[in-house]
C-alpha cells in the first residue's frame, strides 16, 4: 500500500526552497538547447524537469541566484520577467478549463441558476467576477460557505471563457474539473504574491 500511494503521489525538490513536495504542488521548468528556461506546465516538454514552488519570490530567487544554472549544471537564460510568464500561462490555463466545464455541462452561470444548482446539487467550486458587486458575491457565498470560491477574473475574461456575453456569478458541479480548476487557481493565486490555502479560500485578484 505504501509503495501504491508513493507512485500516485510522487516527490520532487524545489531548487530554491530545497523542499521535497508533491509533484502536483510545483511548477516545472526545462532548459532549452539555447540555455533559455521554458515553463512546463503540462509536464510534457523533453528533458530533465527543475522544480519550483508555485510562488512569485520563489520565482524571482531562482533568476537571482541562479538557480536554474545551479540544478542544470550549465549556464542558462532565464527571463527577466519569468513570474509574469508563469502568471499568464496559468491565467490562460484557469480559463481554458473554466471553458471546458462549461462545455462539458460541469458549469452553470447567472446568480439565479446558480442559486437554484446550489440549492439541489453537489457544488465543488464558486466563481465570482472580480469586479463584480460585492453584496452579490456574499449572497452566493452564503448559500454555499464550505464551498471554495475563485474571484480571481473580470466578468469579461468570464464571459469569453464560458462564450456569453456577460458572466459575473458561475458555479462547477462537484468533481475533478472542479478540483483542476482549484488547484491551478491556487497556483496562479502564489505566482501573483496572493498566497495559496489548502482549505475553502477566496482567491481574489
Amino acid at each position: 500500500m505504501e509503495t501504491m500511494r508513493k507512485d500516485a503521489d510522487p516527490q520532487r525538490r524545489c531548487i530554491v526552497s530545497g523542499e521535497s513536495l508533491p509533484r502536483n504542488a510545483l511548477l516545472r521548468f526545462v532548459i532549452a538547447p539555447d540555455g533559455s528556461v521554458v515553463p512546463d506546465l503540462d509536464e510534457k516538454l523533453p528533458g530533465r524537469g527543475l522544480w519550483l514552488r508555485p510562488e512569485r519570490d520563489i520565482l524571482r530567487a531562482a533568476c537571482a541566484k541562479g538557480a536554474f544554472s545551479k540544478a542544470a549544471r550549465r549556464e542558462t537564460r532565464p527571463p527577466d520577467d519569468l513570474a509574469a510568464q508563469v502568471e499568464r500561462l496559468l491565467r490562460r490555463r484557469c480559463l481554458d478549463l473554466i471553458g471546458l466545464a462549461r462545455r462539458s455541462g460541469a458549469l452553470v452561470a447567472g446568480f439565479e441558476k446558480v442559486r437554484a444548482f446550489l440549492a439541489s446539487e453537489h457544488a465543488g467550486l464558486l466563481l465570482a467576477a472580480s469586479d463584480g458587486a460585492a453584496d452579490g458575491r456574499g449572497k452566493i457565498r452564503a448559500l454555499a460557505p464550505n464551498v471554495a470560491l475563485v474571484d480571481a477574473f473580470a466578468s469579461e475574461e468570464l464571459a469569453q471563457a464560458v462564450g456569453r456575453e456577460h458572466v459575473v456569478h458561475a458555479v462547477v458541479a462537484k468533481g475533478r474539473l472542479a478540483d483542476r480548476i482549484l488547484h491551478e487557481a491556487r497556483r496562479l493565486a502564489g505566482v501573483r504574491g496572493d498566497g495559496a490555502d489548502t482549505g475553502p479560500v477566496d482567491l481574489a485578484q
